[in-house]
């Protein structure tokens, strides 16, 4: 027994040192693991956590897009080879900030949140007109700093987007630069947009109401006989001065040209798209609402005061629907088809859009809109394709970047005050100008040489 007790022992000596064997194995295993696998597997994890942040930072910024000329829709004619000669930024690459200018979120948060960097403070002077339903409209006026460069009278009349007025950034700046291009600018102050100026009657700026803009316009004629218009309109201004020229022909005497810049033609198709997720439309839907929601409110006593003798429609306005309104189209259902007396919002929104005149607008127009702007939904740009292959008065530029009325421009991260959207209105004013006296002398010319005959 004592024997293979023995043997059973010195049969345990090889068992145990397996054991041991693989216990320093293991050891030597974690030791192997601690110090050289387990780094690597997680350096592979921040490589792979570092190409996923940078791969959605490059779609984000979307720094893959190339840069290039406008496309640009027109009708051969002698006004568009005339254009396409005398417009450089027609034909020219646009460039936006290397890092950021290919996002159209940030161009447009640019534009809406910061503004234009370094803005002037042009002066001018404000103006008063009292409209029919008891109303005050206000415009700034601003006289040019140089002489034009074909020498005549001419003057601006802007009309500016959605609850804006003259003094926001973008229009300070591009009415400083249309001064010292010899340009009188008149900026229309939407009705109740300037939170200094009291509502005198139940009424406030809609989506495609002319009244103050035709009253600027008339007062401009009236006190400067001499002189010629050229209407510019930006965003919401852009369907207001459309609509305004094609109200009446009357309308466009005495105007040289108009530009619009980043509307949507149809409100009705327009609004449809903004309660849509995709391109974050649904979120500007949504600060825009509640920035109207504010300047409405900061005039409730004036609209829905128990003193206002105010329009039937508006006595039914409820209040609480107002406050809780997500969307556009709820508050201008709730509130500003009523000013006008609209019986539904479809029909507000198809009476006020400047869809239904373009056609008889018979100035040369330019319309200009950005491929990534988030407000405008890219089957909204047929509206002016068409236009543009039908009218030879028309030409519609889409350009790849610039977002809702960004256009910026600038080499890798710090953009410039002055931006493409701005010179290029500037130089079609120009071109149109010249295209005019052009025209006007070649008349002269041809009228002696018959007279000699």
């Amino acid at each position: 027994m004592t024997a293979g007790g023995s043997r059973g022992a010195a049969g345990a000596r090889p068992g145990a040192s397996w054991a041991a064997v693989v216990n320093q194995a293991q050891i030597k295993m974690n030791a192997m693991m601690e110090t050289s696998e387990l780094p690597a597997v997680f350096d592979g994890v921040k490589l792979a956590a570092v190409a996923a942040v940078l791969y959605v930072i490059v779609r984000c910024l979307n720094l893959k897009s190339p840069t290039a000329p406008p496309d640009l829709y027109f009708q051969d004619s002698g006004l568009s080879r005339f254009l396409l000669k005398s417009c450089p930024l027609l034909t020219k690459e646009y460039i936006p900030p290397l890092i950021w200018g290919k996002s159209g979120h940030i161009q447009t948060a640019l534009y809406g949140k910061m503004g234009r960097v370094r803005s002037p403070h042009p002066y001018g002077h404000r103006k008063f007109i009292t409209m029919s339903d008891g109303a005050t409209s206000t415009f700034d006026l601003f006289e040019p700093l140089a002489e034009h460069c074909v020498g005549d009278d001419i003057t601006m009349v802007i009309c500016p987007g959605i609850a804006n007025h003259s003094e926001k950034q973008y229009i300070r700046t591009f009415v400083d630069y249309a001064q010292k291009n010899g340009y009188r600018c008149a900026v229309l102050n939407h009705l109740g947009a300037l939170p200094n100026i009291e509502l005198t009657s139940p009424r406030m700026f809609t989506y495609g109401c002319t009244w103050e803009f035709g009253a600027m316009v008339n007062y401009i004629k009236k006190t400067y006989p001499l002189t010629q218009l050229v209407v510019v309109g930006f965003s919401l201004g852009g369907n207001i001065v459309c609509k305004y020229l094609g109200e009446t022909q009357a309308n466009q005497e005495k105007v040289l040209c108009c530009v619009s810049v980043c509307q949507g033609y149809s409100a009705l198709r327009a609004q449809e798209t903004f309660m849509q997720w995709d391109q974050c439309r649904r979120f500007y839907n949504f600060l825009m609402a509640d920035n109207m929601k504010k300047i409405i409110l900061s005039h409730r006593q004036a609209l829905f005061g128990d003193h206002v003798k105010k329009p039937q429609s508006l006595e039914d306005t409820d209040l609480s629907r107002l406050y809780t309104a997500t969307s556009l189209m709820q508050i201008d259902d709730n509130v500003m088809r009523k000013f006008h007396g609209y019986n539904s919002l479809k029909e507000y929104y198809e009476e006020e859009s400047c869809m239904r005149y373009l056609h008889r607008i018979y100035v040369p127009l330019m319309l200009v809109n950005a491929a990534d702007d988030p407000l405008v939904h890219e089957s909204l740009l047929a509206i002016p394709k068409s236009l543009s292959e039908k009218r030879e008065n028309v030409m519609f530029v889409l350009p790849l970047h610039g977002g809702h009325l960004g256009f910026f421009e600038g080499s890798v991260l710090f953009p410039e005050p002055l931006t493409w959207m701005d010179k290029l209105v500037v130089e079609y004013a120009n071109a149109i100008c010249q295209w005019e006296r052009n025209k006007s002398q070649c008349s002269d010319t041809e009228l002696v040489e018959a007279d000699l005959e």
